[in-house]
């Protein structure tokens, strides 16, 4: 799948640094995208926004507490 099919399928833009990481980190990403709600989408796209380029997926809390549960 390229990038806009992932983020049609997830209703959300992927963080810009997602085609440099390798492919189990990918999975990993895109699956923690997928299992947000609503609410958690929303609170991505704000920090996402509000954040810019120094946002990033990989350090931040919900992706870390997500990754320790798994």
């Amino acid at each position: 799948m390229n990038r806009s099919q992932i983020e049609n399928e997830l209703g959300i833009q992927l963080p810009d640094k997602f085609e440099k990481y390798d492919e189990k980190l990918q999975q990993n990403i895109f699956a923690y995208l997928k299992q947000l709600d609503a609410i958690e989408k929303q609170a991505y796209k704000i920090a996402k926004s509000h954040l810019g380029s120094s946002f990033n997926i990989i350090k931040s809390n919900g992706y870390n507490d997500w990754l320790k549960s798994k």
